[in-house]
């Protein structure tokens, strides 16, 4: 498989290494400013900056190159992708976050919520830490958690920052140096205290991931996520 590489940073070339060690040819490595010909590739995957990731995947939509996006901060143009693959019957995937386990973990933290829909008692906070040079606070996948209690319990929104608030769900953002990334989501009492944590020890995770969803896309048309990818009902 001919992989395209857009964005080249420390995610880049993390993927580079599992996709290699996978038996496949990266015939692309772009940086924010290069001009690429997409069409030499047979998937592409963007790891970039938000300013640049919308217009790396209409680049590969428009030229029927399945494209698996995994750069957050761009999101509000995301159904914008969403019609225009549409449009192409061209293939697509965003992921906040390509760790197999995130994944297992956002399901288990929707779980969570509608369990505990009813408790009143509980007040429901987040925390999520990276490393210093994460540009987006709080992160994709902490937003991606937030919403998924959002979807299963009586929350209306998330906040940053903001612990007053009953109808928001607080989330913390640190910004630590080598911190791969942690997200924590706790429901507290009175009584007792509920937590779910999940912890990356390195970019491998998040690198391989993205590899098996690329893999996945390889032949199929439309607009998916990593419960496509790994079965996830």
């Amino acid at each position: 498989m001919k992989i395209a590489l857009l964005g080249y940073g420390r995610m880049g070339k993390e993927i580079e290494k599992i996709a290699l060690s996978r038996g496949h040819e990266i015939v692309i490595r772009k940086d924010v400013n290069d001009e690429i010909d997409i069409t030499l590739a047979d998937v592409a995957i963007d790891f970039s900056v938000p300013h640049s990731a919308f217009n790396n995947i209409k680049n590969c939509i428009n030229n029927n190159v399945p494209v698996i996006s995994g750069t957050t901060g761009w999101l509000e143009k995301y159904e914008d992708a969403v019609a225009l693959c549409e449009e192409k019957n061209s293939a697509f995937i965003y992921a906040s976050n390509y760790s197999l386990g995130v994944n297992i973990f956002f399901e288990l933290n929707k779980q969570l919520a509608k369990m505990m829909r009813s408790l009143e008692d509980y007040n429901i906070s987040m925390e999520e830490i990276h490393h210093t040079k994460k540009l987006d606070a709080p992160s994709g996948t902490a937003i991606t958690l937030a919403e998924g209690i959002i979807e299963n319990s009586t929350k209306e929104n998330w906040k940053l920052g903001d612990k007053t608030s009953k109808e928001n769900i607080p989330i913390i953002a640190k910004r630590i140096p080598d911190v791969p990334g942690t997200h924590t989501v706790w429901y507290d009492s009175e009584v007792d205290s509920i937590e779910i944590k999940h912890t990356a020890n390195n970019r491998k995770g998040f690198a391989l991931g993205a590899v098996v969803a690329a893999e996945w896309i390889i032949g199929k048309k439309g607009v998916f996520t990593m419960k496509d990818v790994l079965n996830i009902r």
